[in-house]
């Protein structure tokens, strides 16, 4: 049986940019339900007052990206999706919810700088791998964390548009 395609591509502007700008984090056990439509999100329904945790990034230090795997022996695909995330100056506060982060499987939206949010860890989640808590050696090296996630989905992230990013840090009701 052959998958039927949809569409071509024709050339776009040059007007995208690299790089994450914010994260939003929640545990995956508190997404009771997303809606979404030929990879569009429409809405994230949260557990009763649960809600998405926003991180500031640093310009330039954060990414995530995905890779679109195919066994054709094993006629499998699969999405794996990895992150990674810095967080300058160690801190007690930021060490806690480090730890708290490595012992779960969350859900994130990331904010790249044009704007557009994608979904990972949609339905099976992302964990946190060897994060890396540094001093530096130089007076103008990193004092900070290294946050590595990843995981694998049965698809690429979900585009999550800005009216629905609005909502992810308002509790469920």
């Amino acid at each position: 049986m052959s998958c039927a395609l949809t569409q071509g591509f024709n050339l776009d502007c040059r007007d995208a940019v690299g790089g994450i700008k914010e994260i939003y984090i929640i545990e995956i056990g508190n997404v009771s339900t997303v809606t979404e439509a030929s990879g569009i999100v429409s809405a994230i329904t949260k557990a009763p007052g649960k809600r998405f945790w926003k991180y500031s990034l640093i310009r330039e230090t954060s990414n995530f990206s995905e890779t679109l795997t195919v066994s054709e022996a094993n006629g499998t695909t699969f999405a794996a999706q990895t992150g990674e995330i810095i967080l300058n100056k160690r801190q007690a506060s930021v060490r806690n919810e480090l730890m708290l982060l490595a012992k779960g499987n969350v859900a994130i939206v990331a904010v790249d700088n044009t704007g557009s949010g994608w979904l990972y860890g949609r339905e099976y989640g992302m964990m946190v791998n060897n994060a890396v808590a540094a001093t530096g050696t130089a007076w103008g090296d990193r004092n900070g964390y290294t946050v590595p996630f990843s995981g694998n989905e049965k698809e690429l992230a979900p585009q999550v548009p800005a009216n629905v990013i609005l909502t992810l840090e308002t509790p469920g009701a």
